[in-house]
């Protein structure tokens, strides 16, 4: 699907967006750029110099930068995959919704080297350096779920190779990054913050099914989090599927967010989310890894009625006498919610209500280090 007119679905269905989606915000306008991407036939002139994909205007920063290196993004359809393996670059869009880098894979499709793409390749944007920051753009993976999913013989969500479609990750390597006022697009596993320590402040994420899942540690602060429909399964979703190590105190945190909906998903359809675990190979085999035990906390965020009043449930993993459906219950993790407002809100059958002091407690400094 064409990622302009996917927005436009969005819209239509009548997202609030957090921010104003005209250009980036006077102070950053009036600074600096390393590097300007931009179509050679736009005519117009730019103080730094210009390239013609992202990819290029990324290679052209050095590779041990101690500063930010800013990169304008001008308004246009940026179809490649891109990896930031360099620190400290930025990445501005000229416009929140006109500035879009655009990828299409799917775990189940064959990616150009004839193999499967699978889910960890598939992302649109790899973040795999510190300090990375990006704001006032769209990271789309233009993979039509919805059209996937109505497909008797398409890719279904309960196949290894299926619809799975990553628009933004953060990968090994990375740590202290910033998503600003950026919107993440896609069906299914949208956004995967799965190493490092991510604030997420006022963007827009889209998914239906486990759409923000992975190991990192996350900080989402005024975002807003968007569950799409999903017309073939009787269930509409699952907004997290953390895999935090049991080590790591803090997950995913969201704060002061808007838990939003298509207008067609249904009420009581959508779980906060499910405990992954990622399968490890042991001396007696591989299976399902105890030191990963999912962590995620909703506080002082909005919900519509999409939410399911029981709000977490369980999730299948390879046990270690190899049955592939042993499942781990939301009491066995570490989810949690606290002052919960909206048509959604309940006192959910499963996973922790906070008390204040326990609530208060959970900042950002806390989450992100």
């Amino acid at each position: 699907m064409n990622p302009l007119l996917h927005r436009r679905s969005v819209l239509a269905a009548g997202a609030a967006l957090p921010l104003a989606t005209v250009g980036p915000p006077a102070w950053s306008r009036a600074r600096a750029y390393d590097a300007v991407v931009a179509k050679p036939a736009s005519g117009r002139t730019f103080a730094a110099p210009a390239y013609s994909s992202l990819s290029a205007a990324i290679a052209a920063a050095p590779a041990n930068g101690t500063r930010p290196f800013r990169i304008l993004i001008t308004r246009g359809i940026w179809t490649e995959q891109v990896v930031v393996d360099k620190p400290f670059v930025h990445l501005i869009g000229e416009d929140r919704s006109g500035s879009v880098i655009n990828h299409l894979a799917a775990s189940g499709l064959a990616a150009p080297d004839g193999r499967p793409w699978g889910t960890f390749r598939t992302a649109t944007l790899f973040v795999r350096a510190p300090d990375f920051h990006a704001e006032t753009l769209t990271i789309n993976n233009a993979f039509d779920g919805l059209a996937e999913m109505t497909k008797s013989n398409g890719l279904h969500s309960h196949n290894g190779a299926g619809p799975q479609a990553v628009a933004l990750m953060m990968d090994k390597g990375s740590d202290r990054a910033v998503v600003r006022a950026c919107d993440i697009l896609s069906y299914q596993d949208t956004l995967f913050p799965d190493a490092g320590s991510t604030l997420f402040d006022r963007c827009l994420i889209t998914g239906s099914y486990d759409f923000i899942f992975g190991g990192g540690r996350a900080w989402f602060e005024g975002c807003e989090i968007r569950s799409r429909t999903r017309p073939a399964d009787p269930i509409e979703g699952y907004v997290t599927a953390p895999s935090t190590p049991i080590d790591q105190p803090f997950g995913f945190v969201f704060k002061d967010c808007r838990l939003t909906k298509d207008a067609d998903v249904r009420p009581g359809s959508v779980f906060l989310g499910r405990p992954w675990r990622p399968s490890s190979a042991f001396p007696d085999g591989r299976y399902g890894d105890p030191r990963y035990v999912g962590a995620a906390a909703f506080l002082d965020c909005w919900m519509d009625d999409h939410i399911a009043r029981q709000g977490w449930t369980e999730m299948w993993y390879t046990g270690r006498d190899g049955n592939p459906r042993t499942m781990l219950q939301p009491e066995e993790a570490r989810f949690a919610t606290f002052g919960s407002t909206g048509p959604g809100a309940a006192d959910f059958g499963r996973g922790r209500r906070l008390s204040a002091d326990e609530a208060g407690r959970i900042t950002r400094s806390a989450v992100l280090g």
